[in-house]
């Protein structure tokens, strides 16, 4: 089986003291590139997708597609889904046959959260689903979700223990000062505040933001027990500067 759950592989990746990377695809072209260098490093792969990707491409054809190109390059990858908000829409996808998914309930107050989090935990582990959640608020934009900066939240570690406790979590997405999208100025990670979680949690840390960080930044994150770090916008923006370059070479594409 190709597709599979990302429990195991956060797992290895924790217990050995790497990340494994989650890129946001959005549509063939993406998907193709990072599966054919996820094969060439010979590293492990999370493709994921947000509610307006699956939407956009159809979860059949991603599933498929994933399928055939992780038979083709014999590479075992999880296909995940990325702040999702609805359990009726995750079950409905797990039934489909992913295996990886993100709750979102962070901008609910933290009992709503733990109440929300614990459900889809309950249904998607009777499918042998991994479930990562996230404890603070990120700021920045993600699909329709818009946070303003002055409104993201750090994550509490004394709460991220409770949280994980509760709700039978299998990775946790702290916030610790990153943001979606790309950076005006380099943020400054509160590597502090992640040690201090990691000492209170056992589970794989989840890195949301990671387009534009510097090398360095993510690998103190690594180093601090982050097993999954999240690229979607810087994937993006290669995309289209290279297609910008390329369309005023070839007038007939225009």
């Amino acid at each position: 089986m190709f597709i599979i759950s990302s429990k195991n592989m956060l797992q290895k990746a924790q217990h050995a003291g790497y990340a494994v990377p989650a890129f946001n695809i959005h549509n063939l072209e993406t998907l193709q590139v990072v599966v054919e260098t996820a094969a060439e490093m010979r590293s492990p792969l999370i493709v994921a997708g947000t509610p307006g990707t699956f939407s956009y491409a159809g979860m059949g054809n991603i599933v498929a597609i994933a399928g055939d190109l992780a038979r083709e390059y014999n590479l075992p990858l999880a296909i995940h889904l990325d702040h999702h908000e609805s359990l009726a829409d995750i079950e409905s996808k797990v039934m489909a046959g992913i295996r990886s998914v993100m709750i979102d309930g962070s901008h609910f107050p933290f009992e709503e959260n733990v109440a929300l989090v614990k459900s889809v935990v309950d249904f998607c582990h009777r499918y042998d689903t991994s479930v990562e959640a996230e404890l603070g608020r990120l700021g920045g934009i993600e699909d329709d979700l818009v946070v303003d900066s002055k409104d993201a939240l750090y994550t509490n570690p004394q709460q991220a223990r409770e949280f994980v406790a509760r709700t039978g979590i299998d990775s946790l997405a702290v916030a610790i000062g990153t943001a979606h999208g790309m950076y005006a100025a380099e943020p400054k990670l509160d590597f502090e505040r992640l040690a201090e979680i990691r000492a209170l949690v056992d589970i794989p840390l989840v890195l949301h933001g990671a387009s534009g960080l510097p090398e360095s930044d993510i690998r103190q994150a690594i180093s601090l027990g982050v097993c999954k770090v999240n690229v979607a916008t810087e994937l993006k923006n290669r995309l289209l500067r290279r297609l910008k370059r390329v369309f005023p070479t070839k007038p007939e594409s225009q």
